[in-house]
């Protein structure tokens, strides 16, 4: 004897509606049941969307019917999607350990015993204006903690003596 085919259990996704007033608060029910905001949380408002999605969606896991009715009568309705999930792979077992850092020595004379010396890491130059103004462009590239990135020297500055020390640097 065979069993019946169980009947197809329906869709049902949340169903947020979104009653906005003459002064901007908003009242918001989830399938008929009001949602309030946190307890000692202002009103909700019409800048609340966001956290109000993220509150009926279970942080936008599953999606939901969204129906915003605004104070002057018109009404507007949506599908909020759930967020993609990315597919976690576990990283792969490094076959060679992650090199060390290679420190570099940078040394200057001439400043006051103490004083604060600012470190500036040298990415390139540029020239001065016939003003006397210089302007400079700096890839964000640059800025990397290795010294493969375009940096060739480096800046010693001290903070009160003004000494300044430049030197190149090898990788």
């Amino acid at each position: 004897m065979r069993k019946p085919e169980p009947e197809p259990v329906p869709v049902a996704i949340p169903f947020v509606v979104l009653d906005v007033h003459e002064d901007g608060t908003v009242t918001v029910t989830v399938d008929g049941k009001r949602l309030d905001p946190d307890p000692f949380a202002p009103p909700w408002r019409r800048s609340s969307f966001g956290q109000i999605i993220d509150h009926a969606t279970n942080d936008r896991t599953t999606p939901a019917r969204v129906e915003v009715r605004e104070a002057d009568g018109t009404t507007f309705t949506d599908i909020i999607a759930p967020r993609r999930r990315r597919a976690t792979q576990p990283k792969p077992e490094a076959e060679n350990p992650a090199p060390l850092p290679v420190f570099l020595t940078v040394e200057g004379d001439g400043f006051v015993p103490g004083e604060d010396v600012a470190v500036a890491a040298i990415t390139g130059h540029t020239d001065a204006a016939g003003t006397g103004a210089a302007r400079a462009l700096i890839d964000a590239a640059q800025l990397s903690a290795d010294t493969s990135g375009g940096v060739v020297e480096v800046l010693l500055l001290g903070r009160v003596c003004g000494r300044v020390v430049v030197q190149r640097v090898a990788p």
